[in-house]
């Protein structure tokens, strides 16, 4: 993944304001595309003046950074949170069998929590809608901070024998793979997603990857 550019703003000004400007650009850039898009339209639907925006963010490419470094900040405080609560030292995991528990309460959240999300589904649709238009652009929500964070955590339960990962990185891929992304492929509209699909392909998914990767010759499996 492309490391997000740099957002410097023009002006600290009031989060709650960048926040309806960022929120306001981002639905109107997904719905009319980033260039029919005016800065007067932002403000309006943003209910702030021109001003505040060009104030706020310059320009339109500054604007629209924006809105992906927003999306990456909050991926990552999402990703934390949900890989604290079901994956962290204070977890006790010490079998298999709890691993896998633990592996598909997280599949679960994220599951829920990204492809259930239509604020998420607005900004890959938009950085997909970016890169059709220019095929050299490179603005991309950056995952690689959860996909390290993934990573961390099996390389720590193959050491404790749980799990048979060489490549740790390589292993996280296919978790997301048989996981997040199949979910996506599967329901990629976040308006109509079947709660009860989606909790399966997240519990078949956790599930298919401690086949795969449970260290078979753990003691603890159950």
């Amino acid at each position: 993944m492309n490391e997000p550019k740099p957002v410097h703003l023009l002006s600290e000004g009031s989060a709650a304001k960048r926040r309806a400007v960022i929120e306001a650009a981002r639905d109107l850039f997904v719905s009319h595309g980033v260039d029919r898009v005016s800065m007067d339209a932002v403000a309006a639907k943003a209910q702030v003046s021109k001003a505040t925006v060009y104030s706020y963010f310059g320009d339109k490419q500054r604007l629209f950074r924006a809105i992906i470094a927003d999306a990456t900040e909050s991926l990552d405080a999402f990703a934390r949170k949900v890989i604290g609560a079901h994956l962290g030292d204070d977890a006790g995991i010490a079998t298999t069998a709890h691993l896998e528990e633990a592996l598909t309460s997280t599949a679960i959240d994220f599951g829920v929590g990204l492809v259930g999300s239509v604020e998420y589904a607005a900004v890959w649709a938009l950085v997909a809608q970016r890169r059709w238009q220019d095929p050299t652009a490179d603005d991309d929500v950056e995952t690689a901070t959860v996909e390290n964070a993934i990573a961390e955590r099996i390389e720590h339960f193959t050491e404790l024998g749980l799990l048979d990962a060489e490549d740790p990185r390589r292993a996280t891929d296919h978790f997301f793979a048989l996981t997040v992304l199949l979910a996506f492929n599967e329901q990629p509209n976040p308006l109509a997603v079947d709660q009860e699909r989606l909790r399966t392909t997240m519990i078949d998914g956790a599930r298919a990857f401690v086949r795969a990767y449970g260290a078979t010759h753990s003691v603890n499996r159950a």
